[in-house]
């Protein structure tokens, strides 16, 4: 007979282990993934430079 502290942490580790994903799923899902958005990615497609919060900014002529 099992205490009810054992049943409990036996559902959790039932739990745990319906969860498992193996590496190779994991991987492929992954690659999928960025694959599909990739076209999304600034780093691969490039930042126009009239959107780029980044560049430089312009002088002031008042100055």
């Amino acid at each position: 007979i099992m205490t009810r502290f054992e049943v409990n942490h036996f559902s959790i580790v039932v739990k745990q282990m319906q969860q498992l994903t193996w590496v190779s799923q994991a991987a492929a899902d992954l690659k999928q993934f960025c694959l599909q958005n990739a076209h999304h990615d600034p780093l691969l497609t490039g930042v126009s430079s009239s959107t780029n919060p980044f560049r430089p900014q312009k002088v002031c002529s008042f100055l």
